[in-house]
């Protein structure tokens, strides 16, 4: 990473490192970078206090206590998206958990169900 020249990597960001579908910029980008530019590794990378997962977990707990509305703008299309990966990681925790260790084995949940989806690619 040090030594790296212009072009030598490619970086994608965006909030909570998703991918929930194939029509979004960071799949296609992914596509670039590695059938134009031959980039021959992708790196999925998530992060502690993340503010999209943590809004994420949240947006499942109030789902799952009947607070689920539709969503009014992109960003609470994202939280409800990535609900789904709370969701998840709720369910491998099992019971006992508080919501900051939720918070926590989302964001790893989070990092794997990117992996699998981008997989499919």
């Amino acid at each position: 990473v040090f030594d790296a020249m212009p072009g030598d990597i490619f970086v994608l960001r965006n909030a909570g490192n998703t991918c929930t579908h194939a029509e979004g910029s960071m799949v296609g980008s992914l596509e670039f970078c590695a059938g134009k530019l031959g980039s021959k590794l992708i790196l999925v990378l998530g992060h502690t206090q993340c503010g999209a997962i943590a809004g994420a977990t949240q947006t499942h707990l109030a789902s799952k206590a009947g607070g689920s509305k539709a969503a009014g703008s992109a960003l609470e299309g994202l939280l409800q998206g990535l609900s789904k990966v709370a969701a998840q990681a709720e369910e491998e925790l099992g019971v006992g958990m508080d919501q900051k260790q939720l918070i926590s084995h989302t964001i790893k949940t989070n990092v794997f169900t990117s992996m699998e989806f981008l997989l499919k690619y």
